[in-house]
């Protein structure tokens, strides 16, 4: 039987921080692993209470009646589950990680039932069909039609006998996901080489020897300690001049979460996630199946703006056929100057050897551009970099960034304030800038709270998370130096900055489709890769350089040079990315899962390899293994819109290079409200397509993506 009424707060409820928060902000600091099931308990109930009153004949079919009080109880229960998914990914324990696994199969099925739940699904029919529909406004109306087209994605016209099972299929990939993502972190964590020997840190500099040093200090450990964290591990493959270090780091890098890499066992812990690959491809068969699509990669289409699997493999392979000469063209110039300089070739290939190649790319671009990535580095310490980014934001978009005084989980993250132009705060934002212990590696934006009307008319504003993984400042002879960047994560800040205005600056206020929510996921990198355009623009990077030691802003002259060398070696990276999107789409488009074991995803990635790419994929590589966007983020069957997003990006990027040639800017007021207000406040109100082409004027075109990418004959 139903009950109608609502549980009642205990008094442990009423002070547990994890419901205590409300509408408001949540005290991350305050909670305990102890706290996650109670918490979730209790708001489980009440977001089913409002289900069992949805579904009553008695209720209106209606927004205010149906709609929103469902909203209210299911936003609660994601926004508490969102902040201990968001404690997982950086503050991991293992007492957090239990308690985050132990109601994960509980959470997973509540929403698993709700997209299968048949009555409900009824009742958002009868209010699509009804008189009451033709007056909401285009934003409401686009929640309806979305969570119908969700309802049907989630088995709700499935017959009793099929829907246990799309549950449990819900459940299992669920728990898969998360132990792919486990696998790798731990794999990450528990690696550590030490250095006792300085002559064998020849070539690193300073900065990276010294968070070397820093680190063994932490661990008391004698020497230099690097990890497998990017900001430890990358620097070595890009400088060291010890060969047989690079060796060692790389193939511990490239066997993380795989029969190769090391393995701890306790009882039947393992970090090899070859098996976790296959059984999530077959769960995500199995589920495009049971609703009668052809595969998991026809099944993703549904609210994406792509329209056919062929359209996409078409779409990559095209890119790949047009990348290929200049990837070529790339290798064939790095393994000759890698012979003549460098002495570094194999002689049975006569090619280069993975772990050598981004130590011969740096010394190429060194040799051919008379500069180095850690000589730029030094001109761009992270707070001149915020008020660079800062400043291109609130020119272009008529904004104030302030600092805030949010609660944190960690001492170095920082809060902000986003303002109009009268003073009132729009939103909330945080930044994780460093690599740490516990967090997962990456960088990304992710919706602490979105923007919604509420029942009162208040409108909730949004928050957001921004999350990087910088190296972290270290201490030199007992001082602690500012951190610094490198360009690359310039670029990747700006990345998530774009995704975070996307989220921040909407001004729709029904919750499925504010911000990000309810935009194509193809769609969704338009802003963030948009964003990063900026990072070549002088205009923008005087304003935002100062040398760590001198203050000094980065030279016009060593600007040129890093201008010159941006499309360097382009070709390949561009034709890795397609590679790594072809091997997504082939895996769930037409990889015959049946009867498949072992190390039958490895052998598709490497034909993928063979096929498009231009570097052999070495023995031991298992990248795949570690590949987190299509295990355990989101992304699978959807790492291509990366590139399909970039030509959107890049097209979009294009308006304020038309304006700059008649204003001499491209940070452009006028273009940067046009574009503010058709892309970025819309949010998913109305499909990507229309929202591009209201600021555009007409379809998108690659030719800006080929034009910037240097790969336009």
């Amino acid at each position: 039987m139903s009950i109608s009424i609502s549980p009642k707060l205990s008094a442990d409820l009423q002070k547990n921080p994890l419901i205590s928060f409300g509408r408001g902000i949540a005290s991350y600091s305050e909670i305990k692993p102890s706290d996650i099931a109670p918490a979730i308990e209790f708001l489980l109930k009440e977001a089913q209470y409002a289900v069992d009153h949805a579904v009553k004949p008695s209720t209106p079919e209606n927004w205010d009646d149906l709609v929103e009080p469902l909203e209210d109880a299911t936003e609660a229960l994601s926004r508490s589950w969102g902040v201990i998914s968001h404690l997982n990914h950086v503050a991991d324990t293992p007492e957090l990680r239990t308690a985050y696994g132990d109601m994960m199969p509980k959470v997973t099925a509540f929403f698993s039932g709700l997209g299968q739940n048949l009555e409900l699904y009824q009742k958002f029919k009868s209010l699509n069909q009804s008189p009451s529909f033709s007056s909401l406004n285009l934003a409401q109306k686009k929640v309806i039609e979305n969570s119908l087209r969700d309802f049907r994605l989630g088995g709700a016209e499935l017959s009793d006998s099929q829907k246990p099972r799309f549950s449990e299929i819900q459940d299992e990939q669920a728990l898969l996901g998360k132990a792919f993502s486990d696998h790798v972190l731990d794999a990450t964590d528990n690696f550590i080489h030490v250095i006792q020997d300085i002559s064998e840190l020849a070539g690193l500099p300073e900065d990276a020897i010294a968070a070397a040093a820093d680190l063994a200090q932490q661990k008391s450990l004698q020497g230099w300690a690097f990890t497998l964290h990017f900001p430890s591990y990358y620097p070595v493959m890009q400088y060291s001049a010890n060969q047989s270090l690079r060796r060692l780091m790389y193939e511990a890098y490239v066997t993380r979460a795989s029969e190769l890499g090391p393995q701890f066992s306790n009882g039947n812990i393992t970090w090899d996630n070859t098996q976790n690959m296959l059984d999530q491809l077959r769960l995500r068969d199995e589920e495009a199946h049971m609703l009668g699509f052809s595969n998991y990669a026809d099944l993703s289409l549904a609210p994406k703006m792509a329209n056919s699997v062929d359209e996409v493999d078409t779409f990559l392979t095209n890119f790949a056929i047009k990348a290929k000469p200049f990837a070529q063209k790339d290798w064939q110039e790095l393994c000759a100057f890698a012979k003549s300089d460098l002495g570094l070739i194999n002689t049975s290939t006569d090619g280069l050897e993975p772990w050598d190649v981004p130590f011969a790319a740096e010394r190429l671009k060194q040799e051919r551009y008379s500069f180095s990535e850690n000589e730029l580095k030094q001109y761009f310490p992270l707070t001149k970099v915020l008020d660079g980014l800062f400043g291109v934001i609130q020119t272009l978009f008529n904004v104030k960034i302030e600092s805030a005084d949010l609660p944190t989980w960690h001492s170095d993250v920082q809060s902000f304030a986003v303002k109009d132009h009268a003073g009132k705060i729009r939103a909330y934002f945080y930044l994780d800038p460093y690599a740490r212990p516990g967090k997962r590696g990456g960088a990304w934006m992710d919706d602490a709270r979105g923007r919604r009307e509420l029942p009162s008319g208040e409108i909730q504003i949004p928050v957001a998370y921004l999350v990087c993984n910088f190296a972290a400042p270290v201490k030199v002879d007992g001082v602690l130096r500012q951190p610094t960047i490198t360009h690359d994560d310039v670029i990747t800040l700006f990345h998530e900055s774009g995704h975070g205005l996307h989220h921040l600056l909407t001004q729709v206020s029904a919750l499925g489709v504010s911000g990000i929510n309810g935009v194509e996921w193809d769609a969704v990198e338009l802003p963030s890769q948009f964003m990063e355009n900026f990072c070549w623009e002088w205009e923008v990077l005087e304003k935002m350089t100062a040398h760590a030691e001198t203050g000094k802003p980065l030279p016009r002259e060593l600007f040129d040079k890093m201008l010159a060398a941006k499309n360097f070696q382009n070709g390949l990276a561009t034709l890795r990315q397609i590679v790594m999107s072809l091997t997504d789409w082939r895996l769930h488009s037409n990889f015959d899962v049946k009867g498949t074991k072992g190390q039958a995803v490895l052998d598709i990635s490497r034909a993928i390899a063979d096929e498009y790419g231009v570097i052999s994929q070495p023995e031991i590589s298992r990248w795949i293994n570690s590949f987190s966007h299509i295990f355990a983020g989101g992304y699978a069957a959807g790492y291509y819109s990366y590139k399909w997003a970039e030509v959107l990006s890049a097209d979009a990027y294009s308006a304020f290079e038309e304006a700059a040639k008649l204003t001499g800017s491209v940070l452009n007021a006028e273009t940067g409200k046009r574009y503010r207000e058709e892309i970025l406040e819309v949010g998913g109100s109305r499909p990507a397509a229309e929202s591009f082409k209201a600021f555009r004027g007409r379809e998108p075109s690659i030719d800006a993506l080929l034009r910037h990418g240097g790969l336009a004959a």
